[in-house]
């Protein structure tokens, strides 16, 4: 299939979502497919990437979001490119310019239009004048008229599902959890390179290091994880914490630790490149997160694949992915955060709980992933020839009559 990807953000950015829509994109690839990326500018990229299929139209930073953009104009340049490329489908990722121009390409060529909802919007309205000029139901409205007429919605998580649900959307909508690419993840660095990666943060051989990855986004809740190192230190001072990512919260973040007096525990690596994100697993005893915003929490599965145990704050998505103590545990609490560190530290994992991940990994294998989303696209290209059919015995009925 020749296959249209739509998106407002894309890599060099770092997110989840430019994390998923890469590893869709080199999936299908892998199994045939032609992919096509349709993206916006970015100061760190050069315009178009031909030889890798990504075009890249003029943007702005979007507001209150400086570090991601949004495209200003590209319609009639997307419907040329779309033809030239014969797109048997588009596939947006982005309610926003791209999106529409996404929905205009698919209307333009009679080609279905799925998309994949990424992002609960609820929970980042405090970005926007505080949250005091667009409000939930101003999400759920521009939520239901963008999904109006498109042939098919992937929700990541059965949170997204229910949510849009909430909104009255009538869209068909299916769940298919973002894949991982289990090769990068499963990959086992070499025990020098282990060393090596803790030694630049001042770590021995057998320092027991918890992993914080995510954006540094207050709805992240990573003070929450700075709170609870006293208790976990009272019960292994040799416990540290470290932080990846960066984002809006880090100044905060930092003055937390020093007014804790957690500097010689807490450490923030700053942001990283995606293709060293799987090192950082390697060389980590286990997994937090308190983030109560995950839609999809592919840190979580990616910690999982590297064979991590996971312990995050619970929600929909954790009821669903955590079914067993060799996976991970979830909290609400932050006795239970403590617990769950302390369990994990002093329980490495062993062959049986390797053996249980290794059947929950299958399900989130990218491979299974881009599968499962092709074999959507096929029901919604049927979908759409049966209604065309449709449509002309209509136009062939209402012609007879007229002639009767």
């Amino acid at each position: 299939m020749n296959i249209g990807l739509f998106t407002d953000t894309y890599f060099p950015q770092v997110s989840g979502v430019a994390t998923s829509i890469k590893t869709l994109r080199d999936e299908l690839t892998a199994q045939g497919h032609h992919v096509y990326i349709f993206t916006t500018t970015d100061p760190q990229a050069k315009k178009d990437d031909v030889e890798n299929g990504i075009y890249r139209f003029a943007s702005i930073p979007f507001v209150s979001f400086t570090d991601r953009r949004i495209a200003i104009r590209g319609g009639i340049r997307a419907v040329h490119l779309a033809r030239r490329f014969h797109l048997d489908v588009v596939h947006n990722q982005t309610e926003f310019a791209l999106g529409m121009i996404g929905k205009l390409v698919a209307h333009e060529l009679d080609i279905p239009c799925l998309h994949t909802y990424h992002t609960m919007y609820q929970d980042y309205l405090h970005y926007i004048a505080n949250g005091h000029i667009v409000k939930p139901k101003n999400v759920a409205t521009y939520a239901r008229l963008y999904m109006h007429n498109i042939d098919g919605v992937i929700a990541p998580s059965k949170r997204v599902l229910d949510t849009l649900r909430s909104y009255d959307v009538t869209a068909p909508i299916r769940i298919i959890p973002t894949g991982i690419n289990l090769r990068v993840y499963q990959h086992q660095d070499s025990p020098a390179a282990v060393h090596a990666l803790r030694a630049k943060y001042g770590y021995e051989d057998d320092t027991p290091v918890l992993l914080s990855l995510s954006r540094l986004a207050y709805e992240k809740n990573i003070h929450t994880l700075i709170d609870a190192m006293p208790d976990i230190l009272a019960q292994n001072p040799a416990a540290q914490l470290l932080i990846v990512g960066d984002g809006p919260a880090r100044k905060t973040l930092e003055r937390q630790v020093r007014q804790m007096d957690l500097g010689s525990h807490v450490q923030f690596a700053g942001e990283i490149k995606n293709d060293d994100v799987h090192h950082y697993y390697q060389m980590a005893d286990v997994f937090v997160s308190a983030s109560d915003s995950e839609s999809q929490g592919l840190t979580y599965d990616e910690a999982l694949a590297s064979g991590l145990p996971i312990v995050v704050m619970r929600s929909v998505y954790t009821d669903e992915l955590i079914d067993d103590p060799a996976i991970g545990v979830s909290f609400q609490k932050r006795e239970d955060l403590v617990k769950g560190v302390i369990h994990y530290l002093n329980n490495p994992g062993t062959e049986e709980s390797h053996r249980k991940r290794q059947v929950k990994l299958h399900a989130i294998s990218a491979e299974v992933f881009a599968k499962r989303v092709v074999e959507y696209y096929r029901d919604c290209q049927r979908t759409l020839a049966e209604r065309e059919v449709a449509k002309a015995r209509h136009h062939r009925r209402l012609f007879h009559r007229s002639r009767s």
